[in-house]
């Protein structure tokens, strides 16, 4: 098959997240199942507007209020190149079952709906939250339509969206590795640190663990617009190391002896499965995705406060709270024979 993979970002966009880990695993999988993908995303300063990453096309135009125009443009400038789309939506779609006779599968993560209001100003996130969102999605009624979660599925039914598949993201492990955890009671978030993931919740829960543990530590692990916000008001025992490499990141995870995950909302949530495959549990709020992948991965959730996530986590380092941290994903490889299996029938779709 000639795949075309639509997303606004790609790995080498500064705001990049699991999103772009999902996209880029699948374009890679594809690839190496002897597919050929096209992945069009929107401009990166620094970063060629065309290049080949593992095996994949990469191609880079517009910025993120016009990456859309300029996908469609590129699409029309020769649509008999590919044979389906995946579409990967992140609030916005680009709506490419009209460009043309191509088949197209979209992928939805999440429904952003209070997320507007953390990422947005007024009065853009009140348009956008019941406005822009429902429009959009209300068109993708009926189509083929992937959805991570059981969560995420059942927010969709409110844009008659009734029939989402859950396609499980996928894991680079196994099974739970276990690391040497660090010496001192360890917390660790991982994530962009921006409104909507709530890293000011983590340090103000982190502020009931630290009086009640003295010696626990917290590692803030990602970069973002609030970052500077929060250094001005850091308990002790609270490092911010920002973005740091691959291999850093796994590090710390592994030490840390539990994740704390405080989205508005998630597709699924890839940071908790990423720490339960290196032997770290999520203690989280109950938030859409999280309500999944934290439990299904051996963790707990909590309702959203920041004085209930500072209670289970002195309780969790105190032995009243036992997690088991556990896979509850598939192998990527798993993954790209579903998203193959979703795209040839696509295909077989459109021929009937």
């Amino acid at each position: 098959m000639r795949v075309l993979l639509l997303n606004w970002r790609d790995l080498k966009h500064p705001s990049s997240g699991g999103a772009e880990v999902w996209a880029h695993r699948i374009a890679e999988g594809l690839v190496l199942r002897g597919h050929d993908v096209t992945f069009f995303a929107a401009h990166v300063d620094g970063a060629p507007e065309d290049e080949i990453i593992n095996g994949v096309r990469i191609v880079r135009r517009g910025s993120r209020l016009t990456v859309y125009r300029e996908a469609k443009k590129f699409y029309l400038e020769s649509p008999s190149k590919f044979d389906v789309i995946l579409e990967e939506i992140n609030t916005r779609p680009f709506f490419a079952y009209k460009w043309g006779s191509t088949p197209v599968v979209h992928m939805i993560h999440q429904v952003a709906k209070d997320v507007w209001k953390y990422e947005a100003p007024f009065p853009i996130s009140f348009i956008g939250r019941y406005i822009f969102e429902p429009r959009w999605l209300r068109r993708l009624a009926g189509k083929h339509v992937l959805t991570l979660s059981p969560s995420s599925a059942e927010s969709l039914i409110e844009y008659k969206i009734n029939d989402a598949i859950v396609a499980l993201p996928g894991s680079d492990d196994s099974q739970v590795v276990y690391s040497e955890k660090a010496l001192a009671p360890t917390v660790v978030f991982l994530g962009r640190l921006v409104a909507s993931k709530r890293p000011d919740h983590v340090i103000e829960a982190f502020r009931h663990v630290r009086n009640q543990i003295p010696n626990a530590e917290l590692w803030m692990l990602g970069s973002g617009q609030m970052k500077q916000k929060l250094e001005k008001d850091l308990p002790a025992g609270v490092s911010l190391f920002g973005h740091v490499s691959y291999k850093e990141r796994q590090t710390r995870l592994a030490q840390a002896h539990v994740l704390v995950a405080t989205t508005v909302r998630e597709g699924w949530g890839l940071n908790v499965s990423e720490a339960s495959a290196v032997g770290t549990p999520t203690i989280g709020y109950d938030a859409p995705g999280l309500r999944d992948s934290i439990p299904m991965s051996g963790g707990l959730v909590v309702p959203v406060s920041t004085e209930k996530l500072g209670t289970a986590l002195v309780e969790f380092f105190n032995g009243e709270i036992s997690l088991t941290p556990k896979i509850a994903t598939q192998s990527w490889e798993e993954v790209c024979v579903q998203f193959e299996t979703e795209l040839s029938r696509a295909m077989k779709n459109s021929q009937s």
